[in-house]
């Protein structure tokens, strides 16, 4: 199927400099940005796969999909699924100009070469195979997410428990007087333009830069709340604990838009660095100078796009 894919797709990815080769890598990096990157392997030119490795972390990985569900569950109600459906579009969209602008400064005579693959029969999946493949690749995720899961809520707990205001002892910290919240307050005035100068918010972007899957459990250790998936009396998402906490904070940080703030933090979520695996991936294919090229363009475009739709979401609402 991606290889056909790739044939339907070459056509369009030539407005980029990119063949069709290239669908492939950006395809797979909408499940996953580390194994997106390796798969530039497969282009044959070397500014094709920079280019590509370049693009592959403004597609939206999986990851970011559970932060924009709680946002978008809690600000936006039974229109969630059209927000949710509209960063992807957005990601499609950034992966397009981004490739048109690097394309036509610093590739403008990206060379050319003729779409050539082979067009595999197609085969009926047996259940065998499906849930073999399956679960190695889900047995792999989970070894790898779990661990850096794990290590960033440990640290994140430890930044906490560590007093930097106030008399507090060990371990006996509020959240506020903490280390964690003075690195996190250091960073907040650079987001007030966008919305949500907030340290909460801002702690969960840097636990994101880890993975973007520790965003969440960074927000219930901030508000202290036992379960962040469990829905409020009434049984709706928005009114948990944690839905509740980080509602009360963008109305605050916003100045009462905290609608347009959220959006503004989502868009920032999907185009800044995906996670250090992923820039680890990057630096091992295309090298850390381009590595960090991509970290530069990508932190200037989430915040660009962030403080756009926040101030125009603010007039307009």
């Amino acid at each position: 199927y991606l290889a056909r894919a790739a044939v339907v797709a070459d056509r369009s990815m030539r407005r980029l400099g990119l063949p069709g080769r290239a669908f492939l890598p950006l395809i797979v990096g909408f499940g996953c940005n580390v194994p997106a990157v390796a798969a530039t392997r497969v282009l044959g030119g070397a500014r094709q796969r920079v280019l590509t490795a370049l693009l592959v972390p403004l597609t939206s990985c999986s990851a970011r999909l559970t932060v924009y569900v709680l946002l978008a569950t809690t600000f936006f109600g039974r229109y969630a699924g059209t927000v949710v459906f509209a960063m992807y579009l957005l990601s499609i969209l950034l992966v397009m100009l981004v490739g048109l602008g690097l394309r036509s400064t610093l590739w403008r005579r990206m060379g050319a070469e003729p779409l050539l693959l082979d067009l595999p029969p197609y085969q009926r999946p047996t259940i065998r195979v499906v849930w073999g493949v399956t679960w190695v690749r889900l047995r792999g995720f989970l070894r790898t997410a779990a661990g850096i899961i794990l290590v960033t809520v440990c640290a994140v707990w430890l930044l906490q428990a560590i007093p930097v205001r106030g008399s507090h002892e060990l371990g006996a910290t509020p959240p506020q007087d903490s280390v964690y919240a003075a690195v996190a307050d250091a960073v907040t005035p650079v987001f007030g333009p966008a919305g949500f100068g907030h340290w909460e918010a801002t702690g969960a972007l840097l636990t994101g830069f880890v993975a973007k899957e520790a965003v969440i459990s960074s927000w219930a250790q901030t508000y202290a709340v036992e379960d962040p998936t469990a829905a409020g009396a009434s049984g709706d998402p928005a009114t948990s604990a944690l839905g509740s906490a980080i509602r009360a904070d963008m109305e605050a940080s916003s100045g009462g838009h905290g609608t347009a703030a959220v959006l503004a933090f989502m868009v920032f979520l999907l185009a800044y660095t995906p996670c250090v695996a992923t820039l680890a991936a990057q630096a091992r294919e295309i090298g850390w100078r381009w590595s960090a090229f991509g970290v530069a363009v990508q932190l200037a475009i989430a915040w660009t796009l962030a403080v756009l739709v926040f101030q125009v979401a603010r007039l307009v609402g």
